[in-house]
């Protein structure tokens, strides 16, 4: 597998080796021992799959500590613009975001650290979203930020009037008013 970089520190996407031929593919989705060697200590405890259609975007979502999330997402079906922001106030990013294409043919994976809120918009008919996490789901820690906050200016890559956003993320507060422990 590669470890590709991006600009915000500990945000990476990993880009597993694929094996292809006549019959199809094969790759390798998680190792845990090849994970570590490669720096990633994290223990997955959660496995969660969404199924989306186009112009579906959810986000942004994370969760405070002490039951802050690390997530490996990546898609099985389909194709997903896929973003994080980084939400840790002594980084030198605090306030950007990083977004990333993730298909069913490329095999990327993206590693959304604790620290980070993380959304993804649907590109293609439908998407099947598969993610890891290293924490379990906590309804009273779970927060939000509007997934149109002019100040972080995230690009979604759909049209405003082919966006469908549940009721829950349209009343996430601004990046400035967002509950933050990081």
């Amino acid at each position: 597998m590669e470890i590709i970089k991006t600009p915000i520190q500990d945000l990476i996407i990993i880009k597993p080796r694929v094996f292809e031929d006549a019959r199809g593919f094969f790759c390798e989705t998680y190792n845990e021992k090849n994970y570590r060697e490669a720096g990633i200590n994290l223990a997955f405890c959660q496995d969660n799959q969404s199924k989306s259609s186009y112009g579906v975007i959810r986000g942004l979502h994370y969760q405070l500590n002490p039951q802050s999330q690390s997530k490996l997402v990546s898609v099985v079906q389909g194709a997903v613009w896929d973003v994080a922001v980084d939400l840790r106030a002594d980084s030198a990013t605090y306030g950007q975001w990083y977004g990333v294409e993730l298909t069913a043919e490329n095999h990327l994976q993206f590693l959304v650290p604790q620290g980070f809120a993380h959304g993804f918009s649907v590109l293609s008919e439908t998407a099947v979203f598969s993610y890891k996490c290293d924490d379990f789901y906590s309804p009273t820690l779970e927060r939000g930020i509007i997934y149109n906050d002019p100040a972080l200016g995230v690009d979604w890559k759909i049209p405003a009037d082919k966006a469908v956003i549940s009721d829950k993320d349209t009343k996430h507060p601004l990046f400035a008013d967002a509950e933050k422990n990081f």
